[in-house]
């Protein structure tokens, strides 16, 4: 699967979870998904939280955030702090 494909996994719509980026198809933020594994969880953790993702979309999830990484740096991002959830 393509990055391009991977990224047609994450939804972005005002009128679901308020704009957040979410799993297509779900509720789930991709911004859990990727908490999980910087926490340490595994992918297979991840979905046995959250059944009703695959090993795709936890893949989608770090596509996205590889993507914004990029752009981050692009745009230099210097000094960013995470923000609160």
């Amino acid at each position: 699967m393509t990055t391009t494909e991977r990224l047609q996994r994450i939804q972005i719509d005002p009128q679901v979870c308020g704009g957040k980026p979410v799993i297509r198809g779900t509720r789930v933020f991709v911004a859990i998904v990727l908490d999980a594994l910087a926490e340490g969880l595994t992918p297979e953790q991840v979905i046995d939280d959250y059944p009703q993702l695959t090993l795709d979309d936890v893949r989608a999830a770090l596509a996205y955030a590889a993507v914004l990484a990029w752009e981050e740096k692009a745009s230099g991002a210097d000094g960013m702090e995470r923000g609160a959830p």
